[in-house]
């Protein structure tokens, strides 16, 4: 048997929960024990007495749920919550420990086995548990960028939809995957002009025939880029280096040349960001300006729709977290090469090689552990 415990999360304005009351029934039913921190659920609607009612023990302080064999979380910990670690945990949550040293250090320094959603990773390359939240926040970039474009805000006044005999707001998107792909789609349905830049062929050809004429794509280079970035309304930054801190596209000489009032909402935030003036924000504050440009930069997006967030990373992540509490890290490592590639730190190492070369720490294969 193994004890599953699932804390309230911390993050400013994170309302999301690890484990909805149908994943504490699935652990139960395997006879396993769930401890559930009083509250955990109340941001997203799910009270106490749900999780009880599908088997789970609630109980009053994190570090009740924290002291469980395996935790389940959303958000990486924060500093509060390393006194939590130790030898014999195993964390299952997103981590993003790329552009995190110090998280990092501390997770190898108490040999904590942590395993992150989104470096968990199919056959095809795609990446099954972040896809939700990935799909969530492209959706959210649009809805944030054309409320930050209001006067009001800071913005530039414009409507992304026009009206007749006015110009369409111009969207570009760095990136073309799952959050460029539902980025676009609500640009599109906004009526907003569209384009999508991105390096990989066979992803412009299926955007174009999913998009139709809808949508443009350009090859992501430079020179493309700052073509584009300088005369958007409004962009979104949507690239993804599987474990790895993203790369910066949009330099500080990019964005001094945007028309003050335009909009950047960089979903990269949490992997380090793609553009140079990128830093983290928070849902308390989640906008400031650089040269006149509004940057929106929150890490957990999500975190503001959790009803939604929730159940849509729960229906992804329970499979892999009923291998791990019937099988022990280890063992789930063995027989799954998927979640394999989801470990990035154990007993002591940091067996992620990109997470390895993001925060300069000693990379040691998972094989020579298992």
């Amino acid at each position: 048997m193994t004890t599953v415990g699932v804390p309230k999360e911390i993050k400013t304005r994170e309302y999301r929960v690890g484990m909805t009351p149908a994943g504490v029934r699935q652990l139960v039913s395997r006879g396993h024990k769930v401890l559930v921190e009083k509250s955990a659920g109340d941001g997203a609607r799910i009270n106490d007495a749900e999780y009880v009612k599908a088997g789970a023990s609630i109980v009053n302080t994190a570090a009740d749920a924290w002291g469980a064999d395996m935790v389940v979380k959303v958000k990486e910990p924060l500093p509060s919550e390393f006194g939590f670690f130790r030898k014999d945990l195993l964390l299952y949550t997103y981590l993003h420990l790329a552009p995190e040293p110090e998280l990092t250090r501390q997770l190898v320094k108490a040999g904590v086995a942590g395993v992150a959603y989104e470096t968990i990773q199919l056959e095809d390359g795609s990446l099954p548990l972040l896809r939700p939240m990935s799909e969530v926040a492209g959706r959210m970039a649009v809805q944030v960028g054309a409320t930050s474009l209001e006067k009001e805000r800071g913005g530039k006044g414009v409507l992304l939809g026009g009206v007749p005999g006015t110009r369409r707001g111009r969207v570009v998107i760095l990136g073309g995957g799952v959050v460029g792909q539902n980025a676009a789609r609500i640009a599109i349905g906004m009526g907003a002009s569209v384009t999508v830049l991105d390096v990989r062929g066979e992803q412009m050809d299926y955007l174009e025939d999913v998009f139709g004429a809808e949508i443009e794509t350009l090859y992501s280079n430079p020179q493309n880029i700052e073509e584009a970035v300088i005369h958007a309304d409004l962009v979104v930054g949507a690239v993804l280096v599987t474990g790895a801190k993203a790369p910066t596209l949009v330099s500080r000489e990019m964005v001094a040349k945007m028309e003050p009032g335009s909009v950047i909402v960089d979903v990269a935030v949490d992997q380090g960001g793609c553009i140079e003036t990128c830093r983290p924000t928070s849902h308390d504050h989640p906008t400031y300006e650089v040269d006149g440009v509004v940057h929106y930069c929150v890490p957990n997006m999500p975190g503001a729709v959790p009803q939604t967030s929730t159940y849509a990373l729960t229906n992804t992540t329970m499979r892999y977290a009923v291998e791990l509490a019937d099988k022990g890290v280890k063992a789930a490592a063995r027989a799954s090469k998927p979640l394999a590639l989801g470990i990035n730190t154990l007993d002591g190492h940091v067996v992620c090689q990109p997470v390895a070369q993001g925060v300069g720490l000693e990379y040691v294969e998972l094989s020579k552990l298992l």
